[in-house]
Parts: structure tokens; C-alpha cells; sequence
């Protein structure tokens, strides 16, 4: 089973740059369960994209322009969303902020 610490510590977890106004840390994570921290300037664009994972969303900050399936809605601090499996979804960040996702099973992609 791959799996993370037990514990981890913000300014412990590396920030990867995305080189594209995303940083991206990765915390916790098993088989089956990933939590990621994303930060976004202005501007910044979550491509569409698709993936076979399921994903849960919380804005931790700033307020975003996000896309899943044919829907769009401006989302801000404090909401969320849930993401199916295999569906297209991004987003557009209008002020700055970051974001905190669940994803199962892990992103094996987000693992170097």
C-alpha cells in the first residue's frame, strides 16, 4: 500500500509550481484518499480536464470562475464542489486564493 506520514506539517510540505500561477501542495494520501492544497493568482487558469478519480472542493480563499460538465457557477470562501468521475471540469481564478481537494483514490499523477 503507498501511503503518506502520519502527520504532515504546512510548512513542511513542499509547494510545487505548476508554472502557470498554481502552486500545488500535496498532504496526506493512501490507495484510496489524496488532500491537496492549490493556490492561484489572478488570473490563473485550471485547464478543463478530466480524470477517473472523484473529487471534493472547499474554497479556502479568493473566488473562482469553475466549470464541471456544462455548468459554470462563480464560487468563493467557504463553498464547494464535487467533481464524478470522468467528467470535465476547471477553472479560472478572478481573485486570488486557494483551494483544498479530496480526491479517491489518489492522484498517482501528483506523486513524483
Amino acid at each position: 500500500m503507498i501511503r503518506s506520514n502520519e502527520f504532515q506539517f504546512e510548512n513542511e510540505v513542499p509547494w510545487e509550481d505548476l508554472n502557470n500561477g498554481i502552486l500545488r501542495q500535496v498532504y496526506g494520501y493512501d490507495d484510496t484518499l489524496m488532500l491537496v492544497k492549490a493556490k492561484f493568482i489572478t488570473g490563473a487558469v485550471g485547464v478543463l480536464h478530466q480524470h477517473h478519480h472523484s473529487q471534493v472542493t472547499y474554497v479556502d480563499s479568493g473566488v473562482f470562475e469553475m466549470t464541471i460538465g456544462d455548468e459554470k457557477k462563480i464560487i468563493r470562501k467557504g463553498d464547494g464542489y464535487y467533481v464524478p468521475p470522468n467528467v470535465l471540469h476547471g477553472c479560472i481564478c478572478l481573485e486570488p486564493g486557494m483551494l483544498i481537494d479530496a480526491f479517491s483514490p489518489h492522484r498517482e499523477d501528483f506523486l513524483k
